[in-house]
């Protein structure tokens, strides 16, 4: 028996109440409608149809089927879509919003790239640091920097988002350099002024990665920003110790412009470690745009990104 085919003629026949409708339904002839129904019967032990010359009716164990055979039929038509969609081109317009500076330097360098390799899909970016509403926004991708997301998205974690303390040469000059993070309660310090608190959190750690010390800093400094781009500015002209993120700070440490305070320490402005993550509204079956874009992007960036591995050795 044509299990699968069987199941599709009960269905139409339990819809229509008719075993002619149903066979004109599925282009089949009458009699096989019919045949497929008392296979069925067969094969479950039990009567699915009460049949009179009014049409047909569901017994008991028909409803019980029926309910059953729904579900299955639903489930079994997502995965032939999903299956089917791997073979599909990618194309049309793919929405992506992402942070402004991180976007600018790390995103869209590579896009060149991505259009290369997918002619058929059209870049609509959306440069914003506010945490725009995904599915309010028609949003097909975003890039958000930050501690785990609003679950009500999928994704996949493309970074770990490292921070460096540092200062200009001429600060130090100036100021000195803190010998450990306490010290930094005397200093200057520019603060972020989306954390909550004005504190650093500080780890360091032995040799086989466990945790050897910890210290939570308060921060003193007259200038508090939202924007690591204003911040890296700041801390060029001297203006005090900042904290900025390693994809952003490569260049300038490279050069000399900038000097690395505590290298011995990792350093956060909040005590759970944020990550740089591309996020996608749920969907049952991933467009096969979004999953490029995905695909390419957790590629090019890795667990490792490629601008830690650029940071001098401090």
């Amino acid at each position: 028996m044509d299990y699968y085919s069987a199941v599709r003629a009960f269905m139409h026949a339990a819809e229509l109440q008719s075993f002619s409708k149903a066979a004109e339904e599925m282009a089949v002839k009458t009699s096989t409608v019919s045949r497929y129904v008392s296979d069925l019967e067969k094969d479950l032990g039990i009567a699915l149809f009460n049949r009179s010359t009014r049409g047909l009716a569901l017994t008991e164990g028909g409803r019980v089927f029926r309910e059953g055979a729904t579900v299955a039929l639903q489930a079994l038509e997502q995965a032939r879509h999903a299956a089917t969609s791997l073979n599909e081109t990618p194309k049309g317009v793919l929405r992506v919003t992402m942070p402004s500076s991180f976007g600018r330097r790390h995103i869209v360098p590579h896009l060149p790239e991505f259009m290369r390799l997918y002619p058929d899909i059209d870049i609509d970016a959306v440069m914003n640091d506010e945490t725009l509403n995904v599915i309010e926004s028609g949003i097909d991708v975003a890039i958000r920097i930050g501690a785990l997301p609003d679950s009500l998205l999928t994704g996949r974690r493309l970074a770990p988002q490292r921070r460096i303390a540092c200062a200009s040469p001429d600060y130090v000059a100036r100021k000195g350099m803190p010998a450990k993070p306490a010290e930094l309660a005397e200093h200057e310090s520019l603060r972020f002024s989306l954390v909550p608190d004005d504190k650093w959190f500080f780890t360091r750690t032995n040799a086989n990665g466990t945790v050897a010390e910890q210290a939570i800093v308060d921060l003193q400094g007259r200038f508090r920003g939202d924007d690591s781009e204003t911040m890296l500015a700041l801390a060029l002209a001297g203006c005090g110790i900042a904290l900025l993120p390693t994809w952003i700070i490569g260049p300038a440490l490279r050069e000399g412009r900038l000097i690395r305070a505590l290298p011995d320490w990792e350093a956060h402005p909040r005590r759970q470690q944020p990550s740089i993550w591309v996020l996608y509204p749920p969907k049952k079956t991933v467009s096969s745009k979004v999953r490029a874009f995905v695909d390419f992007y957790s590629t090019i960036i890795a667990e490792s990104p490629y601008w830690d591995a650029e940071l001098p050795k401090l």
